[in-house]
């Protein structure tokens, strides 16, 4: 999967259409990542114990890779993803509009 932890992501398709996030989380074996304060889901949980009482807790869930596209900060819009090989041999990210490094 080309997106990573703190990349900054637009979702492109779904209920959270148009809003833009940092990724928390990325869950490759599922394609999925979980975007800050996006996809906002509410979970029932019994009390554990005196410390942990139960309650409904809202968490954010995991949206689709294919949903969301990267923003690249250079041109400031949602970017598809190169790959170039620096002369040092390092493998980088580039935007395809624009053609600067994401990492």
């Amino acid at each position: 999967m080309q997106i990573r932890k703190n990349d900054s992501v637009i979702v492109i398709s779904g209920k959270e259409r148009g809003k833009t996030g940092k990724v928390l989380r990325v869950l490759n074996e599922k394609d999925a990542v979980v975007i800050e304060r996006l996809n906002i889901v509410k979970r029932h949980t019994k009390p554990r114990g005196p410390q942990q009482t139960g309650g409904i807790v809202e968490k954010e869930a995991a949206i689709h890779a294919s949903n969301i596209m990267i923003m690249c900060d250079k041109c400031n819009a949602p970017a598809r993803i190169g790959r170039k090989v620096l002369a040092d041999g390092k493998k980088v990210r580039v935007c395809r509009n624009c053609k600067e490094a994401l990492d």
